[in-house]
């Protein structure tokens, strides 16, 4: 969870997702993160026990964004406040951001090309993430923040982008409801907004992609579509009108082939 959107940039941009990442690096190099939810999970779903009955989902709270001091967009803050976000709380109880990033690069949990990132129109989770790992403003440019987020992230998909092969449409909330997926604990809550992204991209990956992935004609076609997929953002990249591949950014226009079209693999 973040402060919202406060500033546009102004000028002239090559394509459109040069002026998404260009309002998303001006709003997270002056905006701080507010909270953090990580859920993790195997490739079904499965939560972590720790040994109990339960199962468990982590959320950071964090202590650097002050209400009487700090911009953000009123909106944006009134809802946080209705999800039950105590500010003053925080504040004072709240985690240390540059702490936390270095735990965060201790823990393992990045840097690591065998673990998957599940997200939901992650642009600013990821600036933000990247924020509190690198302790610096974001890169200047779009080519630049892609190859830092492939350095830390090496796999991950965003759903809103994967969501164009499902004919599924409007917020995370929305599709878990058209997929029958149950909401645990309130929205706009960093935890709960992260298991319902777990749980609505499995569902998704079972009802939607699991039948192209048992057809696929052989292993070459099927990793070629996982390769093509995965590590797009919404509105970013290829989805912005740049292409990665093989480590470098491109023109979409001079990478089109048969093969991006196809419905990706997990």
């Amino acid at each position: 969870e973040f402060p919202g959107t406060v500033a546009r940039p102004v000028g002239s941009f090559k394509s459109a997702g040069e002026f998404y990442y260009q309002t998303l690096r001006n709003n997270v190099d002056m905006l701080k993160l507010i909270q953090l939810g990580l859920t993790f999970s195997d490739e079904n779903g499965n939560l972590p026990s720790l040994g109990t009955d339960e199962y468990f989902v982590w959320q950071f709270n964090f202590r650097e964004f002050r209400v009487d001091e700090d911009m953000f967009a009123q909106e944006s803050i009134e809802l946080l406040k209705q999800s039950g976000i105590d500010f003053d709380v925080m504040a004072t109880r709240g985690i240390d951001l540059a702490h936390f990033g270095e735990l965060l690069i201790s823990s393992g949990i990045v840097l690591d090309p065998d673990r998957t990132w599940l997200t939901f129109h992650s642009g600013y989770d990821f600036g933000y993430l990247l924020k509190a790992l690198i302790c610096q403003p974001l890169p200047q440019t779009e080519y630049e923040f892609f190859e830092l987020l492939r350095l830390y992230f090496p796999v991950f998909y965003d759903m809103k982008y994967l969501m164009k092969y499902c004919d599924l449409h409007g917020g995370l909330s929305r599709v878990a409801e058209v997929l029958d997926v149950e909401r645990i604990g309130p929205q706009h809550q960093a935890g709960s907004d992260s298991l319902l992204t777990t749980m609505t991209f499995v569902k998704m990956k079972n009802e939607y992609f699991l039948d192209f992935v048992e057809d696929a004609q052989d292993e070459t076609t099927m990793v070629e579509t996982h390769t093509q997929h995965a590590n797009v953002l919404f509105g970013l990249g290829s989805d912005g009108g740049a292409e990665w591949a093989n480590g470098t950014m491109a023109p979409a226009s001079a990478l089109a082939n048969e093969s991006q079209y196809f419905p990706p693999r997990f």
